[in-house]
């Protein structure tokens, strides 16, 4: 297949390349003609020569010379070569580009003739004397080392031009963006979900790894598509070998390699930078293995100092400058670090890893460029810690670098988007390890202190609390914590009082010159005036003119030959609608409570219409007037109370991060539609198919929820918000967009076969489409939080503890993220945010009861709590221990609360609330009651269970004459074993009477079955008489001990 060329790409890039030399700043100035000469050294990785012809062609082509002459460009190569550049010589680039001449090289000749060629078209170009060449470019050769003689032997005066057309090529366009773009994906992608999980196993596992080999595992891993984004792995390659370094040897630069000491657990650095389509990036991260507070004080400092520099990196300002700006910071607010610092903090990217003359140092004068990446780097060195005891412990460094992009306004983009703050790069194992050892020495103690099982039992039960004691201790020490906070916000609160609503006065005209001059109202007719929403009404013979709020409701009536018209009003006194303020602007004033209107259905002569038509009229149009008027009413109801958000800043950027046909809930209209969500500079903007625009300000989100499609039927981003936005004429706090995965709905009446190979298809074709869908939303997620700099964070829920319960009308799975309880898949939606909430309270929590309920008590008092209906029992443990660990008090009860009437009695008289103990009613009592209901309950399921001898404990336990000790015995065996009855009884005597207590218990059954007729009939006066005498069907049984 013929290579092709991008021949537009050159002409541009040529014209580039002319226009600043034409302009003469700096070295440009200084030469007459550029030469470029690339030789054949698989040592070079890079170089300006290949640089700048993978530039222009796409492609770098060995053994081959270029020269650039002010009216002529020669391009020397071999045959095959020049056939591939013949693509440009055979269009015009234009007025601009001179003309292209191709030579080709002839490998058993000495070139002489071609040479001889190129030197004449230099000594043409303008002065002819001084050429501009890569100094640094020395390629091995006989073809590269002829042409240097000859150029030598013609005396021509050589000026590196390097720096110069470095400047010139790093502005990159956007093509080239778009591959560096890549670039960073994939070394983000192959950081996350290799690097980062690998080294994540070795600290689990305890593993030994050297560094050295944990590189090459990376360099191994590019290989590999999974980890590629979606690239062809013949595209990708590492910029340079992965650098990892711990264990307090630190060098943080990229000329050094992995050593082979082993991975230490502390401060690991790694730094890892792909090319693709030979454009680098370059990525810099420190993984902290239970980093101490002043390692992720000064990791936070690092980050800070990183956020600082984005800010300094705008178009046109001096690298000097941004290098200054940070120094400074360091100087104020850590300057025992100015001397820990790297020496420089970035320099400019692009086909070439590392542009030596863009570097971001102190004596850079180079202006940064729209367009321009640089790979940023900052890092501490040879810092100690504190708490370290052994060698390795003692230094660290710490590092973090990514590959940026200048844009003209604004900070520059970070395009290489991994999470970088303590929480996503710490490793913390601490507190498990020391669990683990406490268990180990507890374990221990007890082993080497067994003297006797009982010792070892009172050392077990000592020692090892179980989950509920823990979790009780906890709690308690929380109860503490809320009744003090739940006092001082209360008494703070205190002087604020609500403010009652009045109703809105309504006039309809504010002088009578605005009454219509109609003819119905001279004619004493009721007549509607719909410009200023009024009925105007005969009253004594006066036309009254009355407006449509002040009514309640119409009715009308036939009564034989009569119509009634009935309107009732608004009047002190009258149940107001739920929401309505029920004072009156001028309560004082006389008001008319209702009015009826009695017309005639009989036709007079000579008129054409019976006079209740006009009634019929009034009435429809009332009505009407009415619906209209409260339609409006409700409307500004909901705009009420909305707070005005700023306008979405849009990005006019193609690359914004956008997903397509997703549906959003609440509909806008009736029909739901599809449509696409674009994230911007400053929030979100839903676009339906039909041109309807949501927008969601970054500010405005409280809750950013991403429910993956796991279990689901669809997947979900869930938006829940601070202040609630109007669309589809409602106001709404909770926005969703989601896409459906699959099949919702099967068809039963297909046949179907385990094997069939359709349904094995359709099952493939899902699992394919969840996955997309996933990794579809995860890149969008992930491009959002970089670009807003983490200051939106997306939570997903833990599924594995969550539970069922009915926050509504139907049972849904209710699961916890980081900071809310949510239920983002059915609607409506629920959200609960754990910050708000003051304790969980559960209510009908007995033992027979397959469920309870939950009630979530907010810190605001004034708002109602939140019921959950229906959990299962099994789910009661799993959610304490989620409240435990989340540091939320809760309390259990048996019975339902009127919670309307508790919140009222706090919110009337916080103080006296408190005094008496606050919200410790809801404890229960007492351990030693909740174990007594405990028997009592256990009492009462052997009652169910076992009638018989239910009915024969009840006897021994009413009659005190038959109660002996050996009845006791018989009975009480298993309690009494170490009464000082019995404490001269061996083991044989108490066999014997346990044998004569089975004997009598049978003959008491025999005797039972015989009089089982007459115990049915007396059967419910001896359920109802148990604790008062023995029941009259047992007299005929002798006592124990008589039988005895």
């Amino acid at each position: 297949m013929a290579l092709s060329l991008d021949r537009e790409a050159y002409y541009r890039r040529v014209r580039r390349l002319y226009a600043q030399w034409q302009k003469g700043e700096e070295e440009y100035g200084d030469v007459d003609g550029i030469v470029v000469s690339v030789g054949v050294d698989e040592e070079i990785v890079y170089a300006k020569s290949t640089a700048l012809q993978t530039w222009l062609f796409g492609y770098e082509l060995t053994d081959t010379i270029m020269v650039f002459c002010e009216d002529k460009i020669l391009f020397m190569a071999s045959k095959k070569k020049v056939e591939f550049l013949k693509q440009l010589a055979n269009s015009k680039g234009g007025d601009s580009i001179p003309a292209l001449t191709l030579l080709v090289r002839e490998k058993n000749e000495s070139n002489k003739g071609n040479f001889e060629k190129m030197v004449e078209a230099l000594k043409g170009s303008k002065g002819g004397k001084r050429i501009g060449i890569f100094s640094k470019d020395k390629f091995p050769g006989e073809f590269m080392k002829s042409w240097s003689d000859c150029l030598s032997k013609e005396g021509f005066e050589k000026v590196d031009i390097s720096a110069v057309v470095a400047y010139t090529i790093a502005v990159k366009e956007d093509g080239e963006l778009n591959l560096m773009r890549k670039a960073a994906a994939i070394t983000s992608e192959v950081f996350n979900k290799f690097f980062k999980e690998r080294v994540m196993e070795i600290v689990d596992a305890d593993e030994k790894v050297r560094h050295s080999k944990l590189a090459e595992s990376v360099e191994k891993a590019i290989e590999e598509k999974k980890y590629l984004s979606g690239a062809d792995p013949s595209t990708v390659e590492m910029c340079y070998p992965p650098i990892i370094q711990s264990g307090g040897n630190y060098n943080l630069k990229f000329s050094v390699v992995s050593d082979k000491n082993h991975m230490h657990f502390g401060a690991i650095t790694c730094a890892m930078g792909i090319r693709y389509k030979s454009y680098c990036s370059n990525l810099v991260r420190t993984l902290m293995v239970d980093p101490p507070q002043d390692m992720q004080d000064n990791y936070t400092f690092l980050l800070q100092l990183q956020d600082e520099m984005l800010k300094e990196m705008q178009h046109g300002v001096k690298l000097c400058d941004v290098y200054a700006a940070i120094m400074d910071v360091v100087k104020k607010q850590k300057p025992e670090l100015l001397s820990k610092i790297t020496k420089n903090l970035g320099f400019a990217m692009g086909i070439e890893f590392r542009e030596g003359s863009l570097v971001i140092n102190s004596k850079n004068q180079h202006r940064l460029k729209k367009g321009m990446v640089f790979s940023i780097n900052l890092g501490f060195s040879d810092l100690t810690n504190k708490e370290g005891k052994k060698p390795e412990e003692r230094t660290y460094a710490l590092f973090i670098g990514d590959t940026v992009l200048v844009d003209e306004e604004g900070p520059a983009t970070i395009l290489t988007a991994v999470k970088k703050k303590v929480k996503n790069v710490g490793i913390f194992l601490k507190n498990e390890d020391e669990d683990e050892e406490e268990e180990e020495k507890d374990e221990a103690e007890d082993l080497l202190g067994r003297s006797s099982r009982a010792a070892l039992l009172t050392e077990r039960t000592r020692n090892e609390l179980t989950a509920e004691e823990k979790r009780r201790a906890h709690q308690q020490e929380l109860a503490a914590q809320l009744n003090e906070e739940a006092r001082r916000r209360l008494t703070e609160q205190k002087g604020e009082q609500q403010i009652q609503k009045a109703r809105k006065s309504n006039v309809s005209y504010k002088n009578p010159s605005l009454m219509p001059k109609e003819p119905h109202i001279r004619e004493m007719k009721i007549y509607i005036d719909k410009k200023y929403e009024t009925v105007i009404m005969p009253v004594f013979g006066i036309a009254t003119p009355f407006h449509i709020a002040t009514i309640k409701n119409i009715s009308m009536s036939v009564e034989g030959d009569y119509t009634y018209l009935r309107i009732n009003f608004y009047c002190p006194g009258s149940a107001l609608g739920r929401n309505e303020g029920n004072i009156f602007p001028n309560p004082e004033a006389t008001f008319v409570k209702e009015i009826t209107y009695r017309a005639s259905n009989m036709k007079t002569p000579g008129e054409q219409t019976v006079p209740a038509l006009n009634l019929q009229n009034a009435f429809r149009i009332i009505k009407e007037v009415q619906k209209r008027y409260k339609t409006r009413e409700a409307e500004e109801k909901e705009k009420e109370g909305i707070v005005k958000q700023d306008s979405l800043v849009i990005n006019l950027n193609r690359s914004n991060p956008k997903l397509k046909d997703l549906y959003i809930r609440p509909n806008i209209a009736q029909k739901r539609m599809q449509g696409s969500l674009e994230a911007h500079v400053n929030g979100f903007r839903f676009t339906s198919v039909r041109g309807d625009k949501v927008d969601i300000l970054y500010n405005n989100i409280k809750h950013a929820v991403f429910q993956p499609c796991d279990g689901e039927m669809i997947i979900v981003l869930h938006f829940h918000l601070k202040n609630a936005i109007m669309f589809g004429k409602k106001r709404h706090t909770d926005v969703q967009f989601y896409t459906e995965v699959g099949e919702i709905t099967t068809d039963l009446g297909k046949h179907q076969h385990m094997h069939d190979r359709d349904d094995l298809y359709a099952e493939q074709m899902e699992r394919e489409m969840r996955h997309k869908l996933k990794t579809a939303f995860k890149n969008f997620i992930e491009k959002v939080e970089a670009l807003t700099k983490e200051e939106l964070e997306f939570e997903v829920p833990f599924r594995d503890l969550g539970f069922n319960g009915a926050p509504y009308r139907s049972t849904c799975l209710l699961q916890p993220t980081s900071s809310a309880l949510v239920n983002c898949t059915e609607w409506p939606p629920f959200v609960v945010t754990l910050d708000e909430v003051e304790l969980i309270h559960f209510e009908r929590v007995q033992f027979h009861l397959k469920n309870f309920d939950m009630v979530i008590v907010y810190k605001d008092y004034s708002k109602k709590v939140t019921m959950i209906n229906a959990i299962p029992v099994a789910s009661l443990d799993p959610i304490k221990e989620w409240l435990n660990s989340c540091d939320l008090k809760y309390t259990e009860g048996v019975q339902s609360l009127n919670w309307t009437k508790i919140m009222k009695t706090i919110v009337d008289d916080p103080e006296g609330f408190f005094e008496q103990g606050g919200w410790s009613f809801l404890e229960p009592e007492g351990e030693g009651s909740d174990a007594e209901m405990a028997e009592s309950e256990s009492e009462n399921e052997d009652e169910t269970f076992n009638p018989s001898e239910e009915e024969y404990e009840e006897e021994e336990e009413d009659s005190d004459e038959d109660y002996s000790s050996e009845a006791e015995e018989s009975d009480y065996s298993k309690e009494s074993l170490g009464s000082e009855e019995e404490s001269g009884k061996d083991w044989d005597e108490l066999e014997e009477e346990a044998r004569k207590a089975d004997r009598e218990s049978r003959y008491e059954e025999e005797e039972e079955q015989s009089r089982s007729l007459s115990r049915k009939r007396k059967g419910p006066a001896h359920r109802s008489s148990r604790s008062h005498g023995r029941s009259p069907g047992r007299r005929a049984v002798p006592p124990k001990k008589k039988r005895k």
